[in-house]
């Protein structure tokens, strides 16, 4: 899949001078980021999330952080460890990435863990901010969403009428490192991360067609059919069971919303799904690399 590659020009390093950088978990993909940053000039430590000790590591001597943990198990216990670990450092605050879905009653393991996982942060008593977005517009990128959008021009999904407002990664990014900057006005809330306007399925299918200049639809798919496909991806089961149930709670409106704090907090708004799928136009146009 083409890659936007950013370079230490794009970035001002500078906001790092005298400060230590914590990468921890993330397997390989951590691992590169880390040493990208220690080839850029930042001090970097390096850890794993399932390992307390690294944890409490990382953390010391810091005054803010960002917990996000993959769509996978062991969320409990890294929330445990990394609650600890703040508590140990008394951070300013944590940026607890959670998502949209989570609750006590979801039929997703996932999601069901990360509303447990915010219990024992706040049960905890570490100054915390949820962040519960919705699907991100990079959900456009992966393989098997791709794939049928270039190959056969049509979104393959089952999501019925259900509607959301596609979150782009950085205006997430733009929020949390906002937050971690400035938190005292932000401890103790749970904010809903949402782009700036609410599509259907045919309505993004519209949106790409907009930017692309070729027809794209919605064929929606049933959620049998849906497992079916992602079983030939080889994806764990864990992640096919979290992405069948939020499917049936995307149908039923779990993942509507639009920006209310983005535009707000950060002085600039979220991207449209126009803006995001022109600044991956090529990603849409090779059809050799579709996944």
């Amino acid at each position: 899949m083409p890659a936007k590659v950013y370079t230490d020009k794009d970035a001002d390093l500078a906001n790092l001078n005298g400060k230590v950088c914590a990468v921890i978990g993330f397997g390989s993909q951590g691992h590169a980021h880390a040493l990208n940053l220690k080839d850029s000039g930042v001090e970097v430590v390096v850890g794993e999330l399932l390992e307390h000790e690294d944890v409490i590591r990382a953390t010391a001597g810091t005054s803010a952080a960002y917990f996000c943990y993959p769509v996978s198990p062991g969320l409990i216990q890294a929330t445990a460890y990394f609650a600890d670990a703040a508590k140990r450092a008394a951070l300013k605050v944590v940026v607890n990435m959670s998502q949209i879905s989570a609750r006590e009653d979801s039929e997703s393991h996932a999601a069901r863990d990360h509303w447990i996982a915010e219990r024992l942060f706040d049960w905890s008593g570490v100054p915390t901010v949820h962040i519960r977005p919705t699907f991100f517009a990079e959900w456009l990128l992966l393989p098997f969403v791709r794939s049928t959008i270039v190959e056969k021009g049509i979104i393959n999904l089952p999501y019925g009428n259900g509607r959301h407002a596609p979150i782009a990664a950085e205006d997430q990014a733009r929020l949390i490192a906002t937050i971690l900057a400035e938190p005292a006005a932000h401890v103790g809330k749970t904010y809903t991360l949402c782009g700036p306007t609410e599509l259907d399925q045919a309505g993004i299918a519209a949106a790409i067609t907009e930017v692309l200049g070729r027809k794209i639809s919605y064929q929606p798919l049933t959620i049998p059919q849906y497992r079916e496909r992602l079983e030939k991806t080889g994806l764990p089961e864990f992640m096919i069971q979290h992405f069948c149930a939020v499917a049936l709670d995307y149908q039923n409106g779990i993942f509507s919303g639009e920006d209310k704090i983005i535009g707000e907090v950060t002085g600039k708004p979220p991207m449209t799904v126009q803006d995001f799928v022109a600044s991956h136009r090529e990603a849409f146009k090779r059809v050799s690399a579709a996944g």
